[in-house]
């Protein structure tokens, strides 16, 4: 039997010195995670104490705290709620995208990349992180104030986008052929729109089904169901977030109640594992260099986020503290940002600390100001 001493005591301390920080965050009223990210740092590839043994069971947790996060998000809102808010954020979605998409593009070609790796990092500045912004809206108690339905929708939009971007890149970067790129992009949408539709017709008769008055039976149930979706969607190239998101949609009435009450602790465990392993992939020694660009960078694209959260909400019953406090929540970049530069660095090296430094700028930057909102 393998020794695993080490692997409890390297987790043991991870968990204990994540408690910590919460207090910290806690005493002085702000988000832990900055924080988080930090640890990850200081305990990262190149930090003060790398993690070894406990990597890739980190890895793991991390990638279930995300799904956790966004099947959370996904109860406080009905199939009604989501048809309604991609109905009237549909424009707001696309201010989003000619905000948000071009500065990325820009800046590459300015760097002289090519067209590849631009688009590549256009992704990196579109795409907010839901995660971290699930995180934060839930911290600060937002999710019933007027302006998060709007986040909402550009969020399920911008993860929508992304069920057909991500499919389309891959593709492209492996050089594939029209047949194969069309091939792609059709299963994504065909899985997309099929758990969209049953999720919005039939919740109701789901939620009904799946109904037990044992917490044990619906935690088992349920958190089968996330991961089973997520999974089938991430082997078709489809976005795992936005899957878990919609069986968060799915599941309503007093089984949301129930799966509210039993999974908030799972969730607040696993996303704190979620934004200290992203701390952890970035070798600190890579910054400095990239600092300049991703500073730049994460300022145009914290300001055009603004303007979008700001504007997209035009003629609706928001008045001026609501859209500013709905430009704030889009702030932060996280998980996709990640994905998508990763993706890439075999097209161009530089990408992957630039996307790094930018996106812990604006992970750090987005809390704090949603928070001051």
């Amino acid at each position: 039997m393998p020794d695993t001493s080490w692997l409890f005591i390297e987790l043991g301390s991870a968990i204990i010195g994540l408690a910590v920080l919460a207090r910290i965050a806690n005493r002085w009223g702000f988000s832990a995670i900055p924080l988080y990210l930090i640890a990850g740092l200081a305990f990262g590839t190149g930090g003060l104490a790398p993690l070894e043994v406990s990597r890739e069971f980190v890895h793991t947790g991390a990638e279930i705290g995300v799904l956790l996060l966004l099947f959370m998000l996904g109860l406080e809102y009905t199939g009604d709620d989501l048809r309604r808010n991609l109905r009237s954020g549909f424009l707001a979605g696309v201010l989003d995208f000619v905000f948000t998409f071009p500065p990325g593009v820009v800046a590459g070609l300015l760097l002289q990349w090519s067209i590849a790796p631009a688009i590549l990092l256009g992704g990196v500045t579109y795409i907010s992180s839901s995660g971290i912004v699930a995180r934060v809206l839930a911290e600060l108690r937002r999710l019933n104030r007027p302006e998060t339905p709007l986040v909402l929708s550009i969020l399920v939009l911008e993860d929508l986008v992304m069920a057909i971007y991500l499919p389309l890149l891959a593709v492209l970067i492996a050089g594939g052929q029209t047949r194969t790129l069309i091939m792609s992009v059709g299963i994504a949408l065909i899985i997309v729109l099929t758990v969209l539709l049953v999720a919005m017709t039939y919740g109701q008769r789901l939620s009904h089904f799946v109904a037990h008055q044992s917490d044990e039976v619906i935690l088992l149930t349920i958190l089968g169901t996330i991961l089973l979706v997520s999974g089938i969607s991430q082997h078709f190239k489809v976005s795992a977030a936005i899957a878990a998101f919609l069986v968060g949609i799915a599941v309503s009435g007093p089984v949301a109640e129930q799966s509210h009450r039993l999974f908030a602790p799972l969730r607040d465990l696993f996303a704190a594992t979620f934004f200290f392993f992203f701390g952890l992939e970035i070798d600190p020694a890579s910054l400095p260099p990239a600092i300049p660009v991703a500073v730049s960078l994460a300022i145009v694209s914290a300001l055009t986020k603004g303007l979008t959260g700001y504007w997209a909400p035009f003629g609706a019953n928001l008045d001026r503290r609501a859209r500013l406090r709905a430009g704030a929540a889009l702030i932060a970049r996280g998980e996709f940002s990640i994905v998508i530069a990763g993706m890439g660095l075999s097209l161009e090296p530089a990408l992957g600390p630039i996307s790094a430094a930018y996106v812990l700028t604006l992970a750090i930057l987005g809390p704090i100001l949603t928070r001051l909102g």
